[in-house]
């Protein structure tokens, strides 16, 4: 197979139309010569004069690739893979749509590249990642959804709840025998447990033989020491019910109970003093000090069919019910709620707006606030409901009959921050509106662009991982500002931006360095944002010039590195001549690694290197 491709890759090449020809020989000299801006020119009288086929529509692009005009450069690579492939054409095509935050587009022109060039290292960097498209986080999107394996196909699962260490507790029916609550007509539920290991697989369940009873147990919860549980049970079990004669049933209503561990066995149950035979009292949820015991209910002065309440805890001594009122509760039904470590209630509800059935939605103790759907990934048109999470494990767990039956599903969070960023100049103080801010990710590649408003402020949402912020105004130095990986916390980046002109010395014009990748001389986003700087200063100064000086460092041969530094040297004229400063006033000289910043020779550590592999801005004086 490698083989065929490779013939097929040489193929594409002889036959495309892809080779120099007697029409562009001008453009062609020019382009050889590193003079962009003028094969720029030759090329498009080509094309005005009909004489460019797919050859010169793929120097135009080259052209414009090497002085960063990507959207010059998108538009005529693009003309040039019209009617014929090749490699290298698919492959920069995709750089330039990466650079325009194309990422969708850009996957499919690598998935083409690598189709042709499957051995090449930059084939199988893509092939090992072809989903990759940088972008900020989706705020409404906050959890991924999986399945798990121990659901059971026919009968109910639900209720999960994941214990400090590593135990997983749900509900089901799956023992249940044929058994009925003659009132509800529904199978009786029973407590298990599965063991949770470090990959998060779960062993086969296992029923809770300690707690379970012929009637009705569960769903549980469990404090943070894992020494005490809350549970819900019915009244059959202590003979606590009422008999409807013309029914011919004993009616018991759910009640809630305290376990505690002895000797690795739940024991010690009591039932709590809020339990009654007139209504329900069910779906416990501990909060993280064990002081609060939120619950689900249908007893009086509630607001719907079931409230979410709760109560205090002190040891064996419990505060009298308190509704949370109708910033949580509606005339419909509430139900299942759970108490996060970080004070956020997760619960389900009818009566509020979502996407059918029980909706699950979160509600933030601290700020009582409205509460929030969770959206279309945990939510959909059927029920879902009894969501907890586990912020040690960062692992979450809700029920949900989407399938048809009440089935238990994983939910990772999705971590993400908002990251706010301030801009000021460094000598007033005053802020800066409309800077220049943009994103990338720690690939160097650019996720998004934004100005800042009339109080120097503009913020992104990102996931946690490794970002730079870039900062850029006109007639200021451009500031990076690396932002490192966060647990979710928000990251204010206070930037001050220096006048620009406070770059010129005597004898040069200081910029940042010139970055350049591996082995190339094209401008990057990264030297584009930094030499948009030098433009400034010399339009601000007619009458300067320019020497521009470009150095390697000490490794690879001499006369590969003077080349090498020769065609930078020329790429960034060329991009200063493509923003409009006249050539004339401008000159610039590849050095190789002939005159070094630090003289360590074969002994050059890698912060070395970075220092010699530079570019100069002489001003030439006459």
């Amino acid at each position: 197979m490698k083989k065929i491709y490779s013939l097929l890759s040489l193929f594409l090449i002889i036959t495309s139309g892809f080779g120099q020809n007697k029409q562009s020989e001008k453009a062609d000299k020019l382009y050889e010569g590193y003079q962009y801006v003028d094969a720029i020119e030759a090329y498009l009288k080509l094309v005005k004069d009909n004489k460019a086929d797919t050859y010169v529509y793929k120097q135009l692009a080259d052209s414009y690739y090497h002085v960063f005009n990507i959207e010059e450069a998108s538009k005529w690579y693009k003309k040039a893979l019209e009617n014929n492939q090749n490699a290298e054409t698919h492959f920069r095509y995709a750089q330039v749509l990466k650079s325009q935050g194309n990422y969708e587009a850009a996957n499919k022109q690598m998935d083409l590249f690598s189709k042709i060039k499957p051995e090449d290292v930059r084939a199988k960097a893509h092939l090992e990642n072809p989903n990759y498209i940088p972008k900020l986080s989706d705020i409404s999107k906050t959890f991924t959804v999986k399945d798990v394996d121990i659901n059971d196909d026919e009968q109910s699962d639900f209720g999960a709840v994941l214990s400090n260490d590593n135990i997983l507790y749900f509900v089901s029916t799956r023992k249940s025998f044929g058994k009925e609550d003659a009132w509800t007509k529904q199978p009786y539920l029973d407590i298990y447990k599965s063991v949770r290991n470090d990959d998060g697989v779960l062993s086969e369940p296992e029923p809770l033989e300690e707690l379970n009873t012929i009637y009705h147990d569960g769903p549980i919860s469990i404090t943070a020491d894992g020494k005490t549980m809350y549970f819900s049970r019915d009244g059959h079990t202590e003979g606590s019910f009422k008999k409807i004669k013309n029914k011919g049933v004993k009616l018991a209503q759910q009640g809630i109970y305290k376990a505690t561990m002895v000797e690795g066995k739940w024991g010690h149950i009591e039932a709590l003093p809020i339990n009654s035979k007139d209504y329900t009292v069910s779906h416990p949820s501990i909060s993280s000090d064990g002081k609060t015991l939120y619950f689900a209910s249908n007893m009086p002065n509630g607001l719907g069919g079931t409230d979410i309440w709760k109560i205090s805890v002190n040891g064996s001594t419990y505060g009298e019910p308190v509704n949370l009122g109708p910033k949580v509760n509606t005339p419909g039904k509430e139900g299942f709620p759970y108490i996060s470590e970080d004070n956020i209630l997760y619960f389900a509800s009818s009566g509020r707006q979502g996407f059918g059935g029980l909706d699950i939605f979160k509600f933030d103790v601290d700020k009582n606030e409205t509460p929030e759907n969770l959206g279309n990934v945990i939510n959909t048109k059927r029920d879902d409901f009894a969501f907890s999470v586990n912020n040690t494990f960062q692992v979450g767990y809700f029920s949900s009959n989407r399938s048809g039956v009440d089935n238990i599903y994983m939910a990772i969070p999705i971590c993400q921050f908002e990251t706010i960023v301030m801009v000021k100049d460094l000598e007033t103080d005053l802020i800066i509106s409309k800077a220049n801010i943009s994103i990338s990710d720690s690939q160097n590649n650019s996720i998004a662009t934004q100005e800042t408003d009339i109080n120097g402020k503009t913020s992104f949402n990102v996931s946690c991982d490794d970002y730079v912020i870039n900062v850029s105004k006109e007639g200021y130095e451009t500031v990076t500002v690396p932002v490192k990986e966060s647990k979710g916390e928000t990251t204010t980046v206070n930037v001050v931006l220096q006048p620009i002109n406070e770059m010129i010395t005597e004898t040069e014009v200081k910029l940042n360095n010139i970055y350049f990748e591996f082995n190339k001389s094209n401008i990057t986003n990264q030297g584009a944002l930094e030499l948009d700087k030098l433009v400034s200063i010399m339009k601000d100064h007619p009458n300067m010039k320019i020497l521009v000086r470009s150095h390697t460092d000490s490794k690879g041969k001499a006369a590969y590195n003077l080349k090498l530094s020769e065609k930078r040297a020329q790429s960034t004229m060329q991009y200063l001549i493509s923003k409009g400063i006249h050539k004339q006033r401008l000159s610039a000289k590849g050095m190789g690694d002939t005159e070094p910043k630090i003289d360590c020779k074969s002994h050059c550590t890698e912060d070395d290197d970075a220092q010699n592999r530079r570019s100069e801005f002489l001003i030439i004086k006459e």
